[in-house]
């Protein structure tokens, strides 16, 4: 066993590369020529029932209208009843034909189970389902007091997503339905104070990439990974040391620096748009993607830039970020920041 071990260590990696050379170029010019192809074949969700949660604001309030613009119909989920209530409105100005509101915590199989029986006794269908609910916290780890606080981070970004599919399955299974899940860039960047958050978004991306092996051609997942999009998350909102939700925009600001922030809006057309054509993966911005690629191959170059931009230590101030210090100096927030996020007030009603 140790011998063919050996063998495998030394004829694996030039194999690979001499294949990858051979057949890139080909699988590259098929992609291209099946994206086209999936681009003028693009699914009409007229009439369609969809299924958003964390749909009270940012991506997910957003994606409520560019669905509610292309015809469907649409069941929106998230905690606070009144913010559900004014997107609702708004999605129906907007032209989809029929919309539910659901109050619910992802977080909770029993607000899961009722959120799809409501769907379900009112529709009568499934068809898209967008697992977008999430939470984010932005503290040290070693700043942490209290790390039980911070189990509603994977609960909600994970777990809720893993329940709402469970019990969606059969339904979307019916329909040859898809399952649009709403990642994040942070799954692969190792963004300092986002730690548990980081990892939840790369197990929904590990997960989603198995239930694809397992549920295709049946239904169909879009796995998207947005960068810093406009939400409450780019305004500041997050758990902070204490396990409490709090806005902080001077942490906010050490983040994100001067790196543009792409519009909820503009997301949300994207996002649909992918979805719609059956695309594997969406990057949104699309620039991203260097990230990801400069990330796989120089990692040591991605986590020094960390260090060194973001990263302060334990009982420092975020506004001593170098990040932070930049932005400042350059004014660039106002040309970078959607005007949106410039205030730190949140609608918790």
């Amino acid at each position: 066993m140790e011998l063919i071990q050996s063998f495998l260590n030394l004829v694996a990696p030039p194999f690979t590369v001499v294949s990858l050379s051979l057949l890139l170029p080909h699988y590259v010019v098929f992609k291209y020529f099946f994206s086209l192809v999936r681009g003028l074949f693009s699914e009409d969700v007229t009439g369609k029932v969809v299924l958003i949660t964390g749909a009270s604001s940012g991506i997910g309030e957003n994606l409520a209208y560019e669905y509610a613009k292309r015809g469907a119909q649409l069941a929106l989920v998230a905690r606070r009843e009144s913010s559900l209530e004014e997107a609702a409105e708004a999605a129906r100005y907007y032209g989809s034909p029929e919309v539910i509101t659901i109050a619910g915590d992802v977080s909770e199989l029993s607000d899961c189970r009722r959120i799809i029986d409501d769907t379900m006794n009112h529709f009568g269908r499934l068809d898209h389902l967008v697992n977008n609910a999430g939470i984010a916290n932005m503290t040290l780890f070693e700043e942490i007091i209290d790390i039980t606080s911070f189990k509603k981070i994977m609960e909600t970004n994970y777990w809720g997503s893993v329940y709402m599919t469970w019990l969606s399955i059969p339904y979307l299974k019916n329909r040859g339905g898809k399952i649009i899940v709403v990642s994040s860039a942070a799954a692969w960047l190792p963004s300092p104070r986002m730690s548990i958050y980081n990892a939840s978004k790369a197990a929904l991306r590990s997960f989603f990439e198995t239930l694809r092996v397992e549920m295709s051609p049946e239904i169909g997942i879009t796995v998207v990974t947005p960068g810093f999009v406009e939400s409450e998350i780019t305004k500041g909102k997050a758990l902070y040391s204490h396990g409490r939700m709090e806005v902080y925009q001077d942490v906010r600001d050490a983040l994100v620096g001067a790196i543009p922030v792409e519009t909820a809006a503009a997301c949300a057309k994207a996002i649909v748009r992918s979805a719609c054509r059956g695309d594997r993966y969406l990057t949104e911005p699309s620039w991203y993607n260097a990230a990801y690629y400069l990330k796989a191959f120089c990692p040591e170059v991605v986590e020094w830039c960390y260090r060194i931009l973001v990263y302060t230590t334990p009982g420092t101030s975020a506004a001593e970020a170098l990040n932070k210090q930049i932005l400042d100096l350059t004014g660039a927030k106002t040309a970078m920041y959607p005007p949106s996020i410039h205030s730190v007030e949140i609608n918790d009603d």
